[in-house]
């Protein structure tokens, strides 16, 4: 759609320059003559706002958290500033990077000057904006306190980047151990060993049990490489589908949960992220009802879902969330304690915060002796494959020499 510059003069005589998107020139003179000003000229059309670039495939890819988290922070300072909304819009319309964040800006923007409130706007692009996101900014508007729910929201994102990345942290160093370390397995078993196997052969003798199970386990991958691979993408597809079952779902987030060690960093960020998720809604003036609801969609487990949705059936009847929070497998006694405590005194939210703040720790602990766990364990697994292979090759060349040397 095109753009075309203006200049205006309010009511008190103050001149104004921005832009608006229009098909035609008689649009923007009839949309700027309805706010009452004062039209001082019109500018041919360009082909978007500055900074734009219209290239189809950055402009449709969602744009993820982070971007999203410098949005919200950055428009709440110009919101605190006393710039109008609008204009808000169109100044980080402007400077954002992302051109997928930046053409849903834009949109957002038309939208607002359309007269389209704020939240409604945003809930359009749910892509974007969830469901979380835009009920805090209609608590915002409602309230007259757009700006600090937006810096609260801001907060939030922050938190939750910085849980993600802890997460991510500890599950990602023994994946790429592993994986590095089956490679150099198969790798010698397919290259090494079969070498070796030939000149052992050649020269005879009876060979250690261990040096006949790395030869025939060289064989085996030697000839069902690809079936090995095609068994293990089927099953990998297979659980894929399970798990988009109800019960298939259930039955791996449960596991997940009961898993040594990393069942017990995902029970710490799941409570850490209820607590939060949960906490700033009721301290944004969202309902209690509406906010469990909202915070049941953000816990990507089906255990924990289960249970906020226990909790929020017990709040509708009148009673108190903490005795269904007891009866849950996920939430120890001290949460259940401390969210009993925030109940009876009224202050929920504050209560919440505290556990937010305590499992966030909880989690950044457990990650670090974690991590500081894993590397010497995957050192030791990974020289015991390398050392088993190399006394399997080894120990018939020993033998051999010995006979030879008699």
């Amino acid at each position: 759609m095109p753009v075309f510059e203006y200049r205006v003069r309010d009511r008190s005589g103050k001149v104004l320059k921005s832009q608006v998107e229009a098909d035609t020139v008689a649009q923007v003179r009839d949309s700027l003559r309805a706010k009452g000003l004062m039209i001082v000229d019109i500018k041919a059309p360009k082909t978007g706002l500055q900074g734009d670039i219209n290239i189809p495939f950055l402009n449709d890819r969602p744009p993820g958290l982070k971007p999203v988290a410098i949005f919200s922070r950055q428009l709440a300072t110009l919101i605190n500033a006393g710039v109008p909304l609008v204009q808000g819009l169109t100044i980080m319309q402007r400077q954002l990077e992302h051109k997928g964040l930046q053409n849903v800006v834009r949109k957002v923007r038309v939208d607002v000057e359309a007269g389209t409130p704020f939240s409604e706007s945003i809930a359009k692009h749910p892509k974007v904006f969830n469901r979380l996101y835009v009920n805090l900014v209609r608590a915002g508007e409602t309230s007259g306190t757009l700006d600090s729910v937006l810096e609260r929201i801001s907060d939030f994102q922050e938190k939750d980047l910085a849980l993600r990345g802890k997460l991510k942290s500890a599950m990602t160093y023994p994946v790429i151990v592993l994986i590095f370390a089956l490679l150099i397995t198969y790798f010698l078993l397919t290259t090494v060993v079969p070498q070796f196997g030939g000149i052992l052969a050649q020269l005879g003798g009876d060979l250690p049990v261990i040096t006949r199970i790395l030869i025939a386990v060289s064989d085996f991958l030697k000839t069902k490489t690809i079936i090995i691979v095609a068994i293990g993408a089927v099953i990998f597809f297979a659980m894929r589908q399970y798990y988009r079952t109800a019960k298939g779902r259930r039955v791996i987030d449960d596991f997940k949960l009961k898993v040594p060690v990393f069942g017990t960093l995902l029970r710490r960020s799941a409570i850490a992220s209820f607590a939060r998720t949960f906490g700033l809604l009721i301290s944004s003036g969202v309902n209690i009802i509406e906010s469990l609801e909202i915070t049941k969609g953000t816990a990507n487990n089906a255990i924990v879902e289960d249970t906020i949705e226990n909790a929020k059936n017990v709040v509708m009847v009148g009673e108190q969330m903490s005795g269904s929070l007891a009866a849950s497998p996920v939430f120890p006694p001290m949460v259940v304690s401390m969210v009993a405590i925030g109940e009876e005194t009224g202050a929920l939210d504050t209560m919440l915060a505290k556990v937010a703040d305590f499992y966030d720790r909880e989690v950044e602990e457990a990650v670090e002796g974690l991590t500081a766990a894993i590397e010497p364990i995957m050192i030791v697994f990974l020289g015991g494959i390398v050392g088993l292979i190399v006394a399997g090759m080894f120990l018939p060349m020993f033998s051999i020499i010995n006979k030879l040397s008699q």
